[in-house]
């Protein structure tokens, strides 16, 4: 193994100078690439150093990589360096990682997106001297990459994070599920499977209950609708799971002749049912419901005259107050005559929640009526929906293939960390509650 490491030490550092001594396309494609990540909140020295580590694997010069270039550069590398780059290429993630045990020469690493244990090795023989001044339960920012099988290395320096309190541990992750969306389960693909299989089974009982893919109502009224249907997926699942929903649980482990954690345990992975809900119902309270975790307006909402949900088996639900007036807009005989035409399509271009669905959603209304707003928008006379509409887009930074939406499962250790989270936040001024333990697997949002 120490052989192993200290070549992988070597290659590693040869790939790196390569990338920073490189000139022409590699340079300008190091350049766009730490560009386009300089915007994150955190740009210090050790983030620089890992944008780089990332490039090397993530960069595109043409339809290669930083690693592959490197490969046709270097003739003589060992069968070894070959097949530790390829693992690098194919293997090496960043993840947010708990520091669970530390040895010697090496650290158990939990990922916290997954709840995968990693024995990770350091990254330089100068790092592995300072690994002893870390300590249990530390988080640490990191990109880890293959050495065998079963061990890792870390890929480039960590960024610490210190050890967080749930309230501030459940902030990281969602910055990490903000910045780093590309590593959402990078290492567990049966989760990021099963996460965006529930955003089309999402889409495809928001089509049943509310009869369409689109509804307007008031706020206050689609609140409370959006409510009843999450009401109605719980008691759906806990059909599916053969789970008489109008029984206490008292009287359904009566019936099953099973323990009652085992029906538990069936209940909340079949309706997503907040397990602290079960629990209620295991004491015997049958007038108690399973709920699932609340998809509600945002508060800005709640009030509005109407607000438009709209769900899609990809791209999620979108909620927006305005749809029905750009509709509008595109029907009238003269879309110059709607007040505020062009500021609402302005802010439909840099709103971030405005995503290429729903942009595609309005070009297909009326196109020619689209082209017409866009062209005045942005002064451009030859602008045309159907050529130019997905490179308007990305100008304007949007995605044009979807991203896991914020409907999608999360796994249950997950769900658990952000209810505690939020109860320690409202009750910041009590005395904590007791932690509850955490469960694996899949929580339904």
């Amino acid at each position: 193994m120490e052989d192993i490491l200290t070549q992988a030490w070597t290659l590693k550092q040869n790939l790196i100078d390569f990338v920073l001594d490189a000139e022409g396309e590699l340079a300008v494609a190091l350049e766009a690439y730490a560009a386009a990540r300089s915007s994150r909140e955190r740009y210090d020295i050790a983030q620089q150093n890992q944008v780089i580590d990332s490039f090397t694997v993530e960069g595109k010069i043409g339809e290669k990589s930083p690693i592959e270039l490197f490969v046709e550069s270097q003739p003589d590398l060992s069968d070894t360096d070959r097949k530790l780059l390829a693992q690098w290429r194919l293997r090496s993630f960043t993840g947010l990682f708990e520091i669970v045990q530390i040895f010697p020469d090496s650290w158990e690493l939990m990922s916290w997106l997954t709840a995968k244990h990693y024995t990770v090795k350091p990254n330089s023989a100068n790092f592995q001297q300072e690994m002893s001044r870390f300590k249990l339960g530390e988080i640490l920012l990191t990109r880890i990459a293959p050495l065998t099988e079963k061990s890792w290395m870390l890929s480039g320096p960590p960024i610490p994070m210190g050890k967080l309190g749930k309230p501030k541990l459940a902030v990281a992750i969602g910055n990490f599920k903000q910045n780093y969306k590309n590593y959402l389960y990078a290492d567990a693909p049966e989760l990021l499977e099963l996460a965006w299989q529930s955003v089309e089974n999402y889409h495809h009982d928001f089509t049943e209950f509310f009869g369409s893919d689109e509804v307007t109502l008031p706020g206050y009224q689609l609140n409370k609708k959006i409510a009843e249907f999450q009401e109605t997926i719980a008691k759906k699942r806990l059909a599916g799971a053969g789970i008489d929903e109008t029984k206490s649980l008292d009287k359904i482990v009566e019936d099953a002749g099973v323990g009652a954690e085992e029906i538990k345990a069936a209940a909340v992975a079949a309706s997503g049912a907040d397990p602290a809900a079960v629990e209620v119902l295991l004491e015997g309270n049958a007038n108690a419901k399973m709920v699932m975790p609340k998809v509600e307006l945002p508060d800005r909402f709640k009030k509005a005259e109407q607000v438009t949900a709209l769900s899609h088996p990809r791209w999620g639900q979108v909620f927006l107050p305005d749809y029905t007036q750009f509709t509008a807009m595109l029907a009238a005989e003269d879309w110059q005559s709607i007040p505020g035409a062009q500021k609402l399509a302005r802010n439909y271009l840099e709103d971030p929640a405005i995503n290429v669905w729903i942009w595609q959603r309005l070009a297909k209304i009326d196109p020619a009526t689209l082209s017409q707003i866009l062209q005045a928008v942005l002064q451009r006379a030859d602008f045309q929906i159907d050529r130019d509409l997905d490179s308007l887009l990305q100008e304007f930074h949007k995605p044009l293939e979807p991203e896991l939406p914020e409907i999608a499962s999360v796994p249950l250790h997950l769900h658990d960390l952000f209810q505690e989270a939020l109860g320690e936040v409202q009750k910041s001024k009590s005395k904590p509650q007791d932690k509850h333990k955490s469960s694996k697997g899949f929580k339904s949002r």
